[in-house]
């Protein structure tokens, strides 16, 4: 609908596999292209709109709708039939449960679940297959108790974690990303909420 005949591409990264039924729709005058990095995994019935940027290593399971404009960071996993919200940002290294609507940013390293899409934790199975320490694992774990489970709002966690936990690239990383965040971050769980 939006395409006026500028000159516009889709890029697919080496070794990427696109399975049966996947539509990759190429970028329009915000963008000008879709990406899809390298290594990457789209099984069947995937879609991907306009202006979207996907890292390398990514994983999109069976019928996932990716709406434009969104961006994808490296070793990401979106579970199946998963719909991401227009704009939306999806940090490295997350896991999207199956079937979710992803409405706000998912920071990186984390896992997201439940309606509406809250934090569940880190992904520790998928930093640990990637080479991440236990203390690496650890340090990222304590960002997140300030972020999600403290009680406090995003400008006051961040403020304690550049206080508390030194910096690093991870760390830094998850503040950038939070703070950056145009759509909000997905919520912590609030047990009965």
């Amino acid at each position: 609908l939006k395409f006026a005949g500028e000159r516009t591409e889709t890029i697919i990264g080496d070794n990427t596999v696109i399975r049966e039924f996947v539509t990759i729709s190429r970028g329009t005058n915000d963008k000008f292209k879709t990406v899809i990095g390298k290594n990457c995994l789209l099984m069947a019935y995937v879609h991907v709109a306009h202006d979207c940027l996907i890292g390398n290593n990514c994983i999109l399971v069976n019928a996932v709708q990716v709406a434009g404009h969104v961006e994808i960071d490296d070793w990401a996993i979106i579970g199946g039939a998963s719909a991401l919200h227009q704009f939306v940002k999806v940090g490295a290294h997350v896991m999207v449960s199956g079937g979710s609507l992803v409405r706000k940013d998912v920071p990186p390293y984390t896992k997201a679940a439940r309606e509406p899409l809250t934090y569940a934790g880190i992904n520790t199975v998928g930093l640990r297959r990637r080479g991440f320490t236990s203390e690496k694992i650890s340090e990222i774990q304590d960002i997140y108790r300030y972020v999600f489970l403290k009680g406090l709002n995003n400008s006051k966690a961040l403020e304690a974690v550049e206080s508390a936990i030194p910096a690093s690239q991870e760390r830094d990383y998850i503040v950038g990303f939070i703070r950056n965040s145009e759509r909000g971050i997905m919520k912590g769980y609030g047990g009965n909420d």
